[in-house]
């Protein structure tokens, strides 16, 4: 494998024992010379000798250790802008302006296989919480051999950055977060016998995203001061937002006399199981939730067989649900897919998977909603006697969706579906992964690497598979926010 250990010379900086690989893509190496000099690829031009390196080959570039190669660009705070703005229109603007204009987000170019990247960018980006947290993180990138490099620090500042780039409305390659995730986890390295990159499990990545980000964004205060002890403690935002919390109860069925043993476990994720019997995700999640396992009986002091059974005593914000859609088949060696058609909600509630306390606790909020939506019942009816009105809507405020002494659960155990990860094909480590996220209301957009279009929900239910069309794999829920009128001031 061809790797050097060169200087790299930007304007009165140098920058020594810079490794780089030439059996990667060039972009990649320009994504480490922006994580040393902040300046973005595109801005970037490398020569040695005369030769200038291209994005996507290396040419007649001849590399060897210790050699010396300029870089060329500036950073992007470093380039004078406009002054002013001039006016634009609509039928003006190119395809960037226009989406920017219609509040489209950006979408992310296919660097040969990263499509299961892309898709877990766009559907976690559709969470407030963590686009904030990503705002206020510090930390800075490390890519050369000369810095110590932290894969979770590095991650989290490429995530943050790649963020922060989609903002401006155009659709850019994230090749900086591609290298981070390569240098943090080989194996998303790994190429085909062609030189490629080679498809990953979307599912497997976005675990491992998660994991890195959780160890570097802190969890918030809880703006109540409480006394009483607290079951669930966070050491992160990550915690805080999308992990829940397990009552686990394990009974002996040999052993009658066998005391009943009790346990906690918390989670990131609820996994959907499909099986013959599995027509919708609640039934899929069930399944789980009650199930015989094999573990030893101090009782009878061997091996037998117990009922685990499962319940939900804290629930998060953001509730992720993975369909467990692929099975490893050994004659193969390749993990096959599962495209049963398994039906998923728009709205979600998760009351029954939970232990009867917290029921109680989710209960009061859950009485808040029915009598606003009885109210508004009530209203639609009255109103049919009467005057359309002015047509004006009235001003509403959001109350909280979480518990006041746990920031980051959900106090109601409602859920709206917010963004759907899907994959098309027959195997996890081949066919094409899509983002399909809710901009507002019943307007979603299907992100499809750089291609970014609006959809309908009757569409997103649509992903619930039975073929070879794309098939709902990742589903993350949000809170339901609970909007009530605000009074009108005497």
């Amino acid at each position: 494998m061809p790797k050097y250990s060169i200087k790299v010379k930007w304007g009165k900086e140098v920058f020594p024992n810079v490794e780089v690989n030439t059996d990667e893509e060039p972009m990649l190496f320009k994504a480490q010379l922006f994580a040393l000099t902040g300046v973005q690829p595109e801005r970037q031009k490398v020569m040695l000798k005369g030769m200038t390196l291209k994005d996507d080959e290396w040419g007649n570039m001849k590399l060897k250790d210790g050699v010396t190669i300029l870089l060329m660009g500036s950073k992007e705070e470093d380039v004078p802008t406009e002054p002013a703005e001039k006016p634009l229109f609509l039928e003006d603007m190119n395809e960037s302006e226009l989406a920017t204009a219609l509040n489209v987000p950006a979408g992310l170019t296919n660097l040969g296989n990263t499509c299961y990247l892309n898709a877990t960018v766009q559907c976690l980006k559709t969470v407030p919480e963590l686009r904030d947290a990503l705002k206020n993180f510090s930390g800075g990138l490390a890519a050369s051999s000369s810095v110590s490099y932290v894969p979770a620090q590095s991650v989290t500042a490429a995530l943050r950055d790649l963020y922060e780039g989609m903002d401006k409305g155009s659709s850019l390659p994230p090749v900086v977060l591609v290298q981070m995730m390569h240098l943090a986890f080989p194996r998303f390295a790994e190429k085909s016998e062609h030189g490629d990159f080679q498809q990953q499990d979307a599912a497997e990545f976005w675990n491992e995203l998660i994991k890195m980000l959780q160890e570097k964004l802190p969890a918030k205060e809880s703006p109540v001061n409480t006394d009483s002890p607290q079951l669930f403690k966070p050491r992160s935002l990550i915690e805080q937002y999308f992990g829940g919390m397990f009552s686990i109860e394990l009974k002996c069925t040999e052993a009658e006399d066998e005391p009943t043993t009790f346990k906690t476990e918390e989670f990131l994720q609820l996994s959907c199981y499909i099986t013959m019997d599995v027509r919708y995700m609640h039934s899929g999640i069930r399944s789980k939730m009650q199930e015989q396992i094999t573990k030893k009986s101090p009782t009878l002091g061997r091996d037998a067989i117990y009922t685990k059974t499962s319940k939900i005593s804290r629930l998060p914000a953001y509730l992720t649900i993975q369909f467990v859609r692929f099975f490893y088949k050994e004659k193969e060696a390749i993990n096959v897919k599962i495209l049963k058609d398994v039906k998923f909600p728009m709205e979600f509630d998760a009351f029954e998977f939970c232990t009867s306390e917290l029921q109680s606790k989710l209960t009061p909020m859950r009485d808040r909603f029915k009598e606003l939506e009885d109210s508004v019942v009530g209203q639609a009816s009255s109103v049919k006697d009467k005057d359309k009105g002015d047509g004006n809507k009235k001003p509403v405020k959001e109350e909280p969706f979480w518990f006041s002494d746990d920031i980051g659960s959900n106090n109601s155990g409602y859920y709206t579906l917010q963004a759907v990860l899907t994959h098309k094909g027959r195997s996890s480590s081949s066919g094409h992964y899509v983002a399909w996220v809710r901009q507002k209301d019943d307007t979603w957009l299907k992100c499809d690497d750089d291609a970014v279009n609006a959809v309908t929900g009757e569409e997103i239910l649509k992903l619930s598979g039975g073929g070879d069309w794309h098939c709902a794999y990742v589903l993350l829920y949000g809170p339901r926010i609970l909007e009530v009128p605000v009074p009108e001031a005497e």
